[in-house]
C-alpha cells in the first residue's frame, strides 16, 4: 500500500522539476495513472493519495473494474488500440475520452454509436511519431487530415493528440518522437478547425516522462513507475484482439 504512495510522490516531483527546468508551471501536466492489470484496490490507494485520473487499455478491464470504482469519483480515459467492435461496451463505462483515435473508419462508427446513445466525447487523434511498425497511430504526414475529418463528426470533440514515443536509450531519438507531435499540435492549432481544441499532448511515461515535459506534454501516463512492472509483454497492452 505505502509503496504506491511514496511511488506517485517520486511522480510527481519528477514532473515538477522537469517543468520547473524548462520555465513552465507543473500545474500544467496532468498524471494519468495507466492502470492496465491493476487492480481495482490498488487504484482505490492511488485515489486515496489524491489522483483521479486512470487510463485503461481494454474494454474488458475497464467493465471488470467499474463497479468497484462506481462511487469513487475520478475520470477515466481509453489509451489502448480500439477495434470498432469494442465501442458500444467501451462507452457503457463513463469513459471520458479516447486517446487512441488513429483511423477515419473508427471515428466513423464511434460517431454512430454516440448518436444513437445520445452521448458525445472528447477524443485525441493518435500519432505514430516514431514511425514503428509495431505501434498503432496514424502517420504523421496524414495526421492533419484525419484531424480535419474527424472535426467534421458533431459528437467526437477533439482536445489534443498522443503519441507513444520511441522506445530507446537514445535520449535524442525520442525527443524527435515529442518535438513532432508539439509541431503537428502547432500546425493544427493554426488552421483553427472549428470545434477542435489543441490544447493537450498526452507523451510520456515512466521512463520518459521528463524529456516529454521539456517537449511540450500536458499529460504523461504512468503505471509501472506507480504500481510496479508488470509480467506481460508490451504487445499485451497495445493489442485489443487479447
Amino acid at each position: 500500500m505505502h509503496h504506491i504512495i511514496d511511488n506517485i510522490a517520486q511522480i510527481r516531483k519528477r514532473i515538477a522539476e522537469a517543468a520547473i527546468g524548462v520555465d513552465r508551471n507543473p500545474d500544467e501536466v496532468k498524471l494519468l495513472l495507466a492502470t492496465k492489470t491493476v487492480s481495482a484496490e490498488n487504484i482505490k490507494i492511488a485515489f486515496e493519495a489524491g489522483e483521479h485520473l486512470i487510463g485503461e487499455n481494454k474494454a474488458q478491464e475497464i467493465k471488470s473494474k467499474f463497479d468497484d470504482l462506481l462511487n469513487i469519483p475520478h475520470q477515466k480515459h481509453f489509451i489502448g488500440h480500439l477495434q470498432t467492435n469494442k465501442i458500444k461496451e467501451l462507452l457503457r463505462y463513463d469513459v471520458t475520452c479516447i486517446q487512441s483515435i488513429d483511423r477515419l473508419d473508427l471515428a466513423e462508427k464511434l460517431q454512430a454509436r454516440l448518436a444513437f446513445d445520445k452521448k458525445q466525447i472528447d477524443v485525441f487523434i493518435q500519432v505514430n511519431t516514431s514511425n514503428e511498425k509495431s505501434k498503432f497511430g496514424i502517420a504523421p504526414e496524414r495526421a492533419i487530415e484525419l484531424t480535419k475529418q474527424v472535426a467534421e463528426l458533431p459528437n467526437i470533440h477533439i482536445k489534443g493528440l498522443m503519441t507513444i514515443g520511441l522506445f530507446s536509450a537514445e535520449e535524442a531519438k525520442v525527443r524527435v518522437c515529442f518535438k513532432l507531435l508539439k509541431e503537428l499540435q502547432q500546425q493544427i492549432a493554426a488552421l483553427n478547425l472549428q470545434g477542435v481544441a489543441m490544447n493537450e499532448l498526452s507523451m510520456g511515461m515512466s521512463h520518459d516522462l521528463e524529456f516529454a515535459i521539456e517537449e511540450g506534454s500536458t499529460m504523461v501516463r504512468v503505471g509501472t513507475a506507480i504500481f510496479g512492472k508488470r509480467i506481460y509483454a508490451d504487445s499485451y497492452y497495445w493489442n485489443e484482439n487479447k
